[in-house]
């Protein structure tokens, strides 16, 4: 069946190309036959009239459309180009820098001891000075009043670099509902860095804070973030952006001048801004009582200046000198249980260099001793070589764990001769965290101190 079925396809296949043949010998012959009957087949092909109008309307919508992604191009373009050049070439914000300060005499001070020798020769032709007629004018109420005025004037201005920081903490009651709390404390403008502005504060605000608001003398309030903070003494750098700040907000705010507080002495008239007794750009004046007064802290000791100016437990903010300088950062912690109702401040000549570092996004140091000055006295008392004698080694620190022990005297670190606690803290503030210094201290054995070599890895108090 399948044999006859391919016989007849073929068949009819030889069929087919048989009349094909034939019809191609005979094409000839009827060509003009063909010519005639389909004549009437033939077509001409015109090309479709142009619609003028219908081109014009397709421009001018393609031109639109032109434009109209020319300037979203545009837009998006000038939006994201900030963050394109600062994503492909990020800047380094600039190093601050902040000066330190010498002791300096006052000028009254200076001028008694620039004398000059003076012959007799010279002092016999020396004119004689008339004698003038001084009137007392006896001081009244309104003179008073009037040096007040200028006083707070200070005060005033000195308060355009002060703001209100605000830590706002996030909890939930024992019902589960969510609420917030805060906690405030004043902070004053330090400087910028091209792209930040930087206050110094109180860490103990912002410490569990998930939200840190910041709000400016013209009660302009922007977010801030915690740039670094010193676990010993307690003081923190805040960080804000300075894109999130309005023109108007910074013509109205200053920066505040870091004076020289190692000229301060007793009886100086001190002015205090931010919050003396808790109520913010409050002003308060009096007098310094005394600067003899020291803290010890882990790694370091600071000068503390008491006045007779009125404050709070929550007193915060700065101490100024009549040139409208900061002099003491108002710290109430480190206040005697005398001194509570009175207000207490840090050197700020001795805080510049961690100030300094703080701004520059820098971790403190931390070996964790606290020590004190072998002078010759103490060591002609007790029979102590010189250096700095270890009071205290602190619990889990880098120094106990490099076997340092309580009684050593330090005498070198990394081969500089260490004999004051000034040498003792330029030197670690100078240290990288993790970096490893070389201590040798004096250790006292059965008939004499022994010299003793300890490497300590520097770390960070939190």
């Amino acid at each position: 069946m399948h044999t006859d079925s391919i016989i007849r396809i073929i068949k009819i296949r030889q069929v087919e190309y048989g009349l094909l043949a034939c019809g191609s010998r005979r094409s000839n012959g009827m060509a003009e036959y063909d010519k005639d009957d389909y004549s009437f087949i033939n077509e001409k092909i015109k090309a479709k009239p142009l619609n003028k109008k219908r081109l014009f309307r397709h421009g001018v919508y393609t031109g639109a459309l032109a434009v109209l992604f020319g300037m979203i191009a545009c837009f998006v373009f000038t939006l994201l180009r900030p963050v394109m050049e600062e994503w492909l070439y990020p800047k380094e914000n600039p190093v601050i820098s902040i000066p330190e300060d010498s002791q300096q005499m006052m000028p009254e001070t200076e001028a008694l001891f620039e004398t000059e020798e003076v012959s007799e020769t010279e002092e016999a032709e020396l004119p004689v000075p008339e004698t003038e007629t001084v009137i007392v004018k006896e001081l009244e109420l309104s003179d008073y009043q009037m040096l007040q005025n200028k006083i707070y004037a200070i005060g005033k201005e000195a308060n355009r670099s002060v703001v209100t920081v605000t830590g706002i903490v996030s909890n939930t009651d024992w019902y589960n509902n969510s609420y917030e709390s805060n906690g405030q404390a004043s902070g004053i403008i330090i400087g910028d860095n091209g792209s930040e502005l930087l206050i110094l504060t109180e860490h103990k605000v912002v410490q569990t804070a998930g939200e840190i608001r910041v709000t400016f003398i013209d009660e302009a309030t922007v977010t801030a973030s915690l740039k670094k903070y010193d676990g010993n003494t307690g003081i923190a750098i805040l960080a804000i952006n300075l894109r999130l700040i309005e023109e108007a907000t910074k013509e109205k705010i200053a920066y505040a001048i870091l004076g020289n507080s190692l000229s301060v002495s007793q009886g100086n008239i001190a002015i205090a801004i931010g919050s003396p007794l808790g109520t913010n750009y409050s002003i308060g004046t009096g007098n310094i009582t005394s600067v003899g007064n020291v803290i010890q802290t882990v790694d370091n000791t600071y000068s503390i200046f008491t006045t007779d100016i009125v404050g709070s437990s929550n007193s915060s903010g700065v101490l100024l000198n009549l040139n409208g300088e900061v002099i003491g950062l108002v710290v109430q912690d480190y206040s005697g249980n005398d001194d509570d109702n009175t207000l207490t401040a840090i050197s700020v000549s001795e805080l510049k260099k961690v100030i300094e570092m703080l701004s520059n996004g820098k971790d403190i140091p931390y070996l964790g001793l606290k020590i004190v000055t072998v002078t010759d006295k103490i060591a002609y008392e007790f029979n102590i070589p010189r250096g700095v004698y270890i009071k205290e080694v602190m619990l889990d620190s880098p120094a106990l764990e490099a076997g340092l022990q309580n009684g050593d005297v330090i005498v070198e670190m990394d081969g500089e001769e260490i004999s004051t606690i000034e040498a003792y803290e330029k030197n670690v503030l100078a240290m990288e965290p993790g970096a490893i210094t070389e201590i040798v201290v004096n250790r006292q054995g059965m008939d004499e101190y022994l010299r003793v070599t300890c490497s300590v890895t520097a770390g960070t108090l939190q």
